[in-house]
């Protein structure tokens, strides 16, 4: 019986997801195996799909619905439901459970990549789904952090007091974007900080994979900061995403 995989989000046609997980079917000889992209204009739609995708096995789940998605499951894996985003969701048994790789994925890319013998403070820019999980990550390496919003009410920071404010970028040696500002196709946009207190000092993660520098990260390195973007992330949680579906 064929076995259906995919992803679930706003604007899934940047993602790399599909290409990377045809390449491991065809690797592995799963011809039975297949995955696809599938764009919601609403979360609602989630309902529709899986009542009208026949094998549907696992869903991957991205920006904007990886909160919104927690009330249509049956279960919340318990380190997904204290994240409060799931990126993950498993069919099986006429249920559906949701889990959370961004948080692992995250923590092992940016552990390996941070240099050891330095200490951070870190801003995270975003305060969605994504950010939810880096924030975990963040405090499982112990690395001090203030969250960067639009809106006042929901982080430390608006993009204004960073304005108003320029010793706030330039103690915080850890930048992290888990914004889509700068995602394709749209990738002209980038979040509005001033790039020019970045220094040699500063390491930046970006966590869009597509493209590959984002204006975010070109401004950075322009600057002669350390950049990083969400490539090897993607890989991890993707595989991280195989072995809950196999499990």
């Amino acid at each position: 019986m064929e076995k259906v995989f995919g992803l679930i989000g706003q604007t899934v046609s940047h993602s790399f997801s599909k290409s990377y997980f045809d390449e491991k079917f065809f690797r592995e000889g799963l011809r039975d195996h297949h995955y696809e992209l599938f764009p919601l204009t609403n979360i609602k739609e989630i309902e529709n799909l899986i009542e009208n995708t026949k094998g549907l096995t696992g869903l991957n789940v991205t920006i904007p619905y990886k909160e919104q998605v927690m009330q249509y499951l049956d279960e919340v894996d318990p380190a997904a439901k204290k994240i409060g985003a799931v990126n993950v969701i498993k069919f099986y048994n006429g249920k559906r459970k949701g889990f959370n790789t961004d948080m692992e994925a995250f923590y092992e890319t940016i552990e390996k990549w941070l240099p050891k013998d330095k200490k951070f403070n870190a801003l995270i820019l975003g305060t969605g789904g994504s950010s939810k999980s880096v924030q975990e990550a963040l405090i499982k390496l112990k690395v001090p952090f203030k969250l960067v919003s639009r809106e006042a009410s929901k982080g430390s920071y608006t993009y204004k007091d960073l304005e108003k404010k320029p010793n706030i970028i330039k103690d915080s040696k850890l930048i992290i974007n888990t914004t889509p500002l700068g995602m394709h196709p749209n990738t002209n946009t980038m979040p509005p900080i001033d790039y020019e207190l970045l220094t040699p000092d500063h390491y930046v993660y970006d966590l869009i994979y597509n493209p590959a520098r984002t204006m975010f990260l070109q401004k950075a390195e322009m600057r002669g900061a350390t950049a990083k973007n969400g490539l090897e992330m993607l890989h991890v949680q993707a595989e991280k995403s195989w072995g809950i579906w196999n499990n």
